[in-house]
């Protein structure tokens, strides 16, 4: 074993970062037993340095991250600081200054992953980010090396723990989406502000990700189609329960069946019970691969929180140390297929509206009526009256998204109809 110690730079030693610098202690031997080399934690970058951090080192810790990057004796910078500046430019300092990085940085990678990339493969160095896209689930690193040899069609999964507690406690108890969110904050699933959760911000930035390796195509945060989960109603669930569903909030990347075009999108959507994803729990993430030879995977795991999120940066530690004793580098962006990002109005799924409508003979003719003049078939309706006014719900065969959107247009200017009250995709089955 080679007895100078590899140096890793921390920047940042919040929730994640802490618990990276606490496994790097306890575990220490094995680590290096794991690489072939001690590995010493050189340097700490936070924002309070004046803050007491438990088994770190006061020596090490620094407000000055750009120095700690630049010093040219570090190994590797760990980067767990998040958004978008200064961590680029952190990450790129650290390429020209000769160290490989690790990070966790979802927002950043599915922003500017293409340059980060490109940035790496100049300086001969390592761009690792299993964490940046389910926490503790190994992920990222059986999409591109895994299944690289393999034909990869759909990657469908929940990547927001966040989200998924909340769903799930409504369709479990019958809370309201409110509710449901007060108890995510008072259990700490949830920020203080959870718009980049329930907004689906979070999640596009993970599909992102994952579409770009599954397609081998770069797709930016703006190619996703985003879509949040703020109006999703008891109503909706009890919907989903007469159909044998539940909801989920989901990140669905899909390449085109003539395989032209890949698109991606975050929203909320109805799928099947019998479907792997319906009995995900909680907090918990899990995605659900399609290809050609493998046919159907599941990963499923805790998908955020320090320890879990560390376990992943930790495993990038280990893989990243080992090539730099050999002199090697691992897969760097793999964006040859450059396929085109199809918009959202070209995606095709069934979908399930619900109508406020007049109880009057007549109504629902009209409604079949302008479905037939969109092209979207419907496969069953269900209507309830009382009293001149009646609800209509309204599931449909596969159309494109754009069909649909014409049909709830025209829908919306008959004088019959009083409201579009739910629109909901229907996935899996």
């Amino acid at each position: 074993m080679r007895t100078r110690p590899l140096k890793v730079a921390l920047l940042g030693c919040g929730v994640v970062g802490s618990e990276v610098a606490r496994i790097m202690t306890t575990h220490a031997d094995d680590l290096a037993a794991r690489i072939g080399a001690p590995v010493e934690l050189a340097g700490v970058a936070v924002r309070r340095p004046s803050k007491v951090r438990e088994g770190i080192d006061p020596a090490l810790v620094t407000s000055d991250a750009t120095a700690l990057v630049k010093r040219g004796d570090i190994d590797v910078v760990v980067e767990v600081i998040g958004g978008i500046e200064p961590a680029r430019s952190l990450i790129t300092t650290a390429f020209e200054h000769g160290a490989s990085v690790v990070s966790a940085n979802k927002a950043l990678l599915a922003q500017d992953g293409a340059a980060l990339h490109a940035a790496a493969g100049q300086h001969g160095k390592d761009l690792y980010y299993e964490a940046a896209v389910a926490g503790a689930i190994p992920l990222i690193r059986p999409l591109r090396e895994s299944l690289a040899g393999d034909k990869i069609n759909r990657v469908m999964g929940i990547v927001n723990g966040t989200t998924n507690f909340i769903l799930d406690k409504m369709d479990s108890t019958g809370a309201g989406y409110q509710e449901a969110l007060d108890e995510a904050t008072a259990l700490g699933y949830a920020e203080a502000d959870p718009t980049a959760d329930v907004e689906g911000f979070d999640a596009a930035a993970k599909a992102a990700i994952l579409a770009g390796i599954a397609f081998h195509t770069r797709v930016r945060l703006d190619d996703v189609y985003r879509e949040g989960m703020t109006e999703v109603t008891a109503a909706d669930f009890a919907s989903a329960k007469e159909m044998g569903c539940t909801i989920k909030l989901l990140a669905i990347c899909e390449r085109a069946e003539d395989g032209g075009s890949v698109t991606a999108r975050v929203h909320p959507a109805m799928i099947p019970l019998t479907h792997p994803l319906a009995s995900v729990r909680g907090a918990y993430n899990a995605v659900f691969v399609e290809s050609d030879a493998a046919g159907q995977l599941m990963f499923y795991g805790p998908g955020a929180g320090g320890s879990p999120t560390a376990s992943a940066v930790l495993g990038d530690l280990v893989a990243v140390c080992r090539n730099r004793l050999s002199g090697a580098t691992g897969p760097g962006e793999s964006a040859y297929a450059a396929l085109p990002v199809s918009p959202m109005g070209d995606v095709v799924t069934r979908y399930h509206i619900s109508l406020d409508v007049a109880d009057k003979p007549g109504v629902l003719a009209q409604v079949a009526t302008v479905f037939a003049e969109h092209g979207v078939s419907i496969d069953t309706v269900r209507q309830q009256g009382k009293d001149g006014e009646a609800s209509l719900v309204v599931v449909t065969h596969r159309a494109s998204d754009a069909s649909l959107s014409g049909t709830v247009e025209a829908l919306r200017k008959l004088d019959t109809v009083r409201g579009v009250a739910s629109i909901m995709r229907v996935e899996g089955e």
